[in-house]
């Protein structure tokens, strides 16, 4: 099932996005890094979790949209999977490359603690953490949904509004393989994070859902 859905998320970084025909796939099995997953690209939701598709048909239909961010169909969903409904985000993706990292950052020590890599440890796999000589930035790379890439990263309040965010998630793009995409998720009112990301070369994919364990 991971493999189903990691093609489907590669092949939407790599532009070739599901059709935005107002169909709903159903991908069988429980996703890596989370309980299940309502994915959404334009016209087109992917669920992942280990439920039948007549059961996710009997709640959505193709094309009628609104049903597919409709909170009792969400209620549903967590209930069915026995899941923890986060927030709902925007996705990005963008590509590694090969070049200077845009900011200097060195690995962080073992004994490093930050709400954020904590949050990413819940739920992600291989990560690996950054932070700047001040650790007034962090920058946290792992392995989420599907066993994509993942890039999370925070500025303290008081260095923000200089740039900094922006050359954390550019850096990020040079400390995962050349070509490999890395997805973003963000807050849609989180309009900070989404212009460092959309400055570095990250492009919007979609959006998600995730429910985790309760």
């Amino acid at each position: 099932m991971e493999q189903q859905l990691a093609v489907v998320m590669r092949d939407a970084a790599r532009g070739r996005v599901p059709e935005p025909d107002g169909s709903i796939d159903v991908v069988r099995g429980t996703p890596e890094g989370a309980r299940g997953a309502l994915v959404m690209f334009t016209a087109h939701l992917v669920v992942a979790a280990d439920v039948e598709p007549d059961e996710i048909h009997a709640r959505v239909a193709p094309g009628d949209f609104a049903s597919w961010t409709a909170p009792d169909f969400f209620e549903w969903f967590g209930e069915r999977v026995d899941g923890r409904s986060g927030s709902f985000d925007v996705v990005l993706v963008a590509p590694g490359e090969r070049r200077s990292p845009a900011a200097a950052l060195s690995p962080a020590p073992p004994d490093f603690d930050h709400p954020r890599v904590r949050r990413a440890s819940r739920y992600r796999s291989e990560v690996k953490v950054w932070t700047d000589r001040d650790r007034r930035a962090v920058l946290v790379v792992g392995r989420g949904l599907a066993g994509r890439l993942e890039v999370a990263f925070e500025v303290d309040p008081d260095w923000r509004g200089h740039g900094l965010g922006r050359a954390l998630v550019t850096t990020a793009r040079t400390l995962v393989p050349e070509g490999e995409p890395v997805f973003a998720q963000v807050a849609p009112a989180n309009a900070a994070s989404m212009r460092a990301l959309l400055a570095a070369g990250f492009r919007p994919l979609g959006a998600e859902l995730l429910f985790q364990p309760r």
